[in-house]
């Protein structure tokens, strides 16, 4: 599991890169709020590579202060949405949709890898997979955002598709929330 999370952290790491340097060129508020998730993806990988072996209680919190990370993306970008409100921009469409394709065989390959570990180790890996599996319907509508950009040159679609992550992000956290608090539970039980 330790290979798997390994793999998944340094390809959330790379293709970071590529998505963050396409939203700047072009302007777009969904590839920049997909690439601080690609970043967010990476530092919560890690942090679970990390926390793999640690108690039940240990896991616990850190699934708590994962809950947290999963929302850092969400507000950049509402802070990136806002910015591009005031200066409604289309992307160029063919690199926004050439680097979401791109985007989802990452995160979709990441969360095959992930999906036989899903119900292991609790929050810890439910949060790793739920990342990687919103990921790629993230994708999804960055592909179709572009392919309407295409059709009808509009900032909206990308915008659209920006406050979408933001939003399956902020439920992503929630559900890590509740699955760490539940393992607090378990913990604090257990010791009873």
């Amino acid at each position: 599991m330790r290979r798997v999370v390994m793999w998944v952290a340094l390809l959330n790491l790379a293709y970071f890169g590529v998505e963050f340097a396409v939203a700047m060129a072009i302007g777009s508020v969904s590839l920049f709020a997909d690439s601080v998730d690609f970043l967010e993806d990476a530092s919560v990988n890690l942090l679970i590579l990390l926390a793999l072996g640690w108690s039940l209680r240990a896991r616990a919190r850190v699934g708590m202060g994962l809950a947290a990370i999963l929302l850092v993306p969400a507000l950049a970008t509402l802070w990136v949405l806002w910015s591009k409100i005031q200066l409604p921009v289309p992307p160029a469409p063919t690199p926004l949709t050439l680097t979401a394709l791109g985007a989802m065989a990452v995160n979709l390959g990441c969360a095959l890898l992930l999906m036989r570990f899903r119900h292991h180790r609790g929050s810890l890996t439910r949060a790793a997979f739920l990342s990687a599996r919103n990921d790629v319907f993230a994708n999804i509508a960055i592909v179709l955002a572009g392919a309407i950009t295409a059709i009808a040159p509009s900032a909206w679609p990308d915008m659209l598709v920006g406050a979408g992550i933001m939003l399956i992000n902020a439920d992503a956290a929630r559900e890590v929330w509740q699955a760490a608090r539940t393992e607090h539970q378990l913990a604090r039980d257990s010791r009873a």
